[in-house]
């Protein structure tokens, strides 16, 4: 059995073992585990039933991570996607006044979409067509998305009106066992010691139980759920003809954009952090990637959330030696178990799991010396993609920043032949998208 396991997984080939993979499964799990508490918390703001959105949220994070797994074998988690959710609640559902169910039918459209762009090889192309200093830039980029989500989730910078952001207040307990958090998980990892993430976040949860910080199990109860949410309520619910005879192009048009940039800038930046991109920039198991990814779009739409898109979390596992689709596997499972785990999911704080992504953003860093800052019709469109994913607070607009400027300096710098004409249609595509969004 461990023989078909590491066979079908190819662990040999890419020098892991079964051991390495479902710790770094169990890693990235912990560093995604939040998204069955708060994704629910926001789609419950666009009329949909809480306990149906806990139930579509784990099983589409749970289904999809396997397909992942099994299908493209890269050692990426998958589930709705955070700020795709919030547009989805808060701007269609809120400011636009839509129905929950015609937002599920945009985005099962979008899946259909995302699946001709795949059939057809476009999406593949586009990747391909990426210049070397964007796909470096991607990665740093998305480094510094990880560090601004993990920095703020650990207090240790906070919202300010005066310089939008500022330092937080240290001498909290929560700041501060972050900050002890931080620094075990690099003192374990300057050892070389596998599982240092993982060992770093159950430290802190058990630190701020001791402190009172966080609560502490009394009960089995308090552990184990026996009682399974239902997602009746949303299953085959999206209304495809209504978002279609509503005339949704724009809103169709920005789930397809948001979630293919974010979904490749993530492919890219996870798989080149685990060494699963070739000389030539491609990546392995792409095209299953990406078949998986469309088919678990439509899928979102059926079970009642929205778009589900690769985990940047997913570096988190890689980290920790994930480099196969078993870890993807044992992130779908421990997902699905999330029914019975939820609760003991529910005592791990966020400030326990941000060490942990601001280290990998910090990790990710290393590839900015890939990046030729001297040649500036390459230097600024990278310097832009890096610095507008967490200013912007999305990865599909520091990628459209960059796309956009590199066309446009290369064109105006005498080399626009360096420019291929995927490159141009991106552009424009993106050139569109922004100005939907501002209109």
């Amino acid at each position: 059995m461990l023989n078909q396991i590491s066979r079908y997984f190819k662990l040999q080939d890419r020098h892991t073992t079964i051991s390495t993979e479902l710790m770094a499964g169990l890693t990235t799990f912990m560093a995604m585990a939040y998204i069955i508490f708060v994704n629910p918390s926001i789609l419950e703001a666009s009329g949909i039933p809480r306990e149906a959105a806990v139930a579509a949220t784990i099983w589409s994070a749970g289904l999809c991570s396997i397909a992942m797994g099994l299908f493209a074998n890269l050692p990426i988690g998958v589930a709705p996607g955070m700020g795709i959710n919030a547009f989805f609640a808060f701007y269609v559902c809120g400011t636009m006044g839509l129905s929950w169910q015609t937002a599920l039918g945009a985005v099962f459209v979008s899946g259909v979409v995302f699946l001709i762009l795949t059939v057809t090889k476009l999406r593949e192309l586009i990747i391909e067509a990426v210049p070397d200093s964007l796909k470096a830039a991607v990665v740093v980029g998305i480094g510094m998305f990880l560090a601004v989500i993990g920095l703020s989730s650990a207090g240790i910078i906070i919202k300010s009106d005066a310089t939008m952001v500022t330092l937080g207040h240290i001498a909290d307990g929560k700041v501060f066992l972050s900050l002890i958090g931080l620094l075990i998980m690099a003192v374990l990892l300057a050892y070389k010691v596998k599982g240092a993430l993982l060992y770093g976040i159950l430290a802190v949860t058990l630190l701020s139980m001791l402190c009172g910080l966080s609560p502490v199990p009394h009960s089995v109860s308090d552990v184990f759920s026996f009682e399974l949410p239902s997602f009746a309520d949303t299953f085959m619910q999206m209304d495809v003809l209504g978002a279609v005879k509503y005339g949704l192009i724009t809103v169709i048009f920005t789930f397809t954009i948001v979630e293919l940039f974010d979904n490749l800038c993530t492919l890219i930046g996870v798989t080149k952090a685990a060494g699963l991109m070739d000389q030539n920039g491609r990546l392995t198991g792409m095209n299953r990637a990406l078949l998986t990814d469309s088919c678990g779009t439509m899928l979102s739409g059926v079970l009642g959330t929205c778009t589900v898109t690769s985990y940047v979390e997913s570096t988190t596992g890689i980290k920790a030696g994930g480099r196969t689709g078993l870890t993807a596997v044992t992130v779908g499972v421990l997902f699905l178990l999330g029914f019975i785990l939820a609760p003991l999911a529910g005592l791990i704080p966020a400030f326990a799991t941000a060490p942990a992504i601001i280290i990998v953003g910090g990790m990710m860093m290393k590839n900015v010396k890939e990046i030729d800052f001297d040649e500036i019709s390459e230097g600024v469109p990278a310097f832009l993609t890096i610095v507008m994913m967490p200013l912007s607070y999305s990865i599909g607009n520091g990628f459209g920043f960059g796309f956009v400027s590199y066309c446009l300096l290369k064109t105006l710098t005498g080399k626009v032949k360096e420019i291929s004409w995927v490159m141009w249609v991106v552009s424009v595509m993106f050139i569109v998208s922004f100005y939907l969004h501002g209109a």
